[in-house]
């Protein structure tokens, strides 16, 4: 097959949308097919062009493989709303008219979410290859931007809803990356054999379990003997890290200088919460800012525990957060902030400890008690999550059951030609 896959986000930016894409196309073309990305400049989340990249009008390079073709959009950072809503429709637009000039044609054309226009272009460009269209949902608009306080109800939220039902009527399949997602697209009217699930998984090979890096421990100002939390993602309105702020303040004012947060990436709130961490004295929480992906798994391995965190909202029970699968693959302790289908996730795997979202107590709580934990206990679950996340989540597995729905999908597309 030749597919061609839009997505707004692509490596080298590391957040997991992109993470995602990258790992599924690249498994794609080992196994022998042609993939084709359509995406624009890396700029995330600051809205700048990384070095070595423009913001031209069209440009392409090949990435393990995989052809990718990036597009010019209005850049912005990742906040606002005015500038993002620009740079999304400005990615609808581009990514709409580049499309369909790709040769070869593509077999089938697959767009991802977020950001919902991503969808919206990949249904014109499917059309203009004669292809069936793949619509991924890795995020549920409106629904989500509301959860997170982006945007209020009104009228916008109700024509995006219309939009998003519009969507997914016009899509010739659905790819969802959890049962929760599924389960909301069918009380929304879609039939379940138009969905099929492939979730988020980890890159095996990427994120294995190594020794401690003490040298970058001590560049962070990190003692051996301090017990190291790491956040590692997207420092967003939907991570809601003030509650890493809140049991950083709880655990100084018990004299738990023993136990410290570490925060790495970057995002819109990521300037804010260092800058209320700074005024109140939290020497127990450290910023990285944004760290390359194929660092990363020296960041976790340096650490004691891993944070996963989503704020406190009913739509966000139905997340499989991505961090989970990697700190899980790194042998890590997992404190999960969740609820619904991850605290299950947690639960089956033995891995870590959960507490209420959004909660700050519980997060301090949690923290002091796998700290008190022996080393014995805290490897136990280390190896438990490597465990299962290889058994149930290796990326190279999924992208290959992935395969098997893109290829039904031509076939069914065929039969009906």
């Amino acid at each position: 097959m030749h597919i061609l896959f839009l997505t707004h986000y692509f490596t080298p930016e590391s957040n997991a949308p992109a993470a995602r894409v990258h790992g599924m196309a690249r498994e794609w073309t080992r196994s022998g097919h042609r993939v084709t990305v359509l995406t624009c400049a890396p700029n995330v989340p600051h809205g700048v062009v990384y070095d070595g990249y423009e913001n031209r009008l069209c440009q392409m390079e090949w990435i393990d493989g995989i052809r990718t073709i990036r597009v010019w959009t209005w850049l912005a950072a990742n906040r606002g709303r005015v500038r993002r809503g620009l740079n999304y429709l400005s990615y609808l637009a581009a990514a709409g008219a580049a499309g369909p000039l790709i040769r070869p044609r593509a077999d089938v054309v697959i767009a991802t979410s977020p950001q919902f226009f991503a969808g919206w272009a990949g249904l014109p460009v499917a059309r203009a290859h004669r292809a069936p269209f793949v619509l991924e949902i890795r995020d549920i608009w409106p629904d989500s931007i509301v959860a997170v306080g982006a945007l209020p109800e009104g009228r916008i939220v109700q024509t995006l809803g219309r939009l998003e039902k519009a969507l997914y009527a016009r899509a010739d399949h659905i790819v969802a990356v959890g049962e929760g997602y599924r389960a909301n697209m069918i009380q929304k009217g879609v039939a379940p054999s138009r969905i099929s699930v492939v979730t988020n998984g980890v890159d095996v090979d990427l994120f294995t379990p190594r020794e401690p890096d003490q040298a970058l421990r001590a560049r962070l100002g990190l003692s051996p003997d301090t017990f190291v939390i790491t956040f590692a993602g997207t420092i967003g309105m939907a991570s809601d890290l003030r509650v890493v702020l809140g049991a950083a303040g709880i655990l100084k004012a018990r004299g738990r200088d023993d136990i410290a947060f570490l925060l790495v990436g970057d995002g819109a709130l990521r300037a804010d919460l260092e800058r209320e961490a700074s005024a109140a004295g939290l020497q127990n929480v450290v910023f990285t800012g944004l760290v390359p992906r194929a660092e990363l798994p020296v960041y976790l391995a340096s650490s004691d525990a891993c944070l996963a965190h989503f704020r406190k909202d009913e739509l966000f029970r139905m997340i499989l957060p991505n961090k989970f699968f990697e700190d899980a693959a790194m042998e890590r302790p997992i404190l999960l902030g969740f609820e619904g289908d991850a605290r299950e996730m947690l639960r089956e795997a033995d891995c870590g400890l959960s507490f209420e979202p959004s909660s700050a107590e519980g997060l301090a709580a949690a923290a002091e008690h796998l700290a008190a934990a022996s080393p014995q206990e805290r490897q136990r679950l280390g190896e438990n999550g490597r465990r299962y996340v290889l058994e149930h989540f290796d990326r190279r597995k999924l992208a290959h059951a992935y395969l098997d729905v893109l290829e039904r999908v031509l076939a069914d597309s065929r039969r009906r030609r």
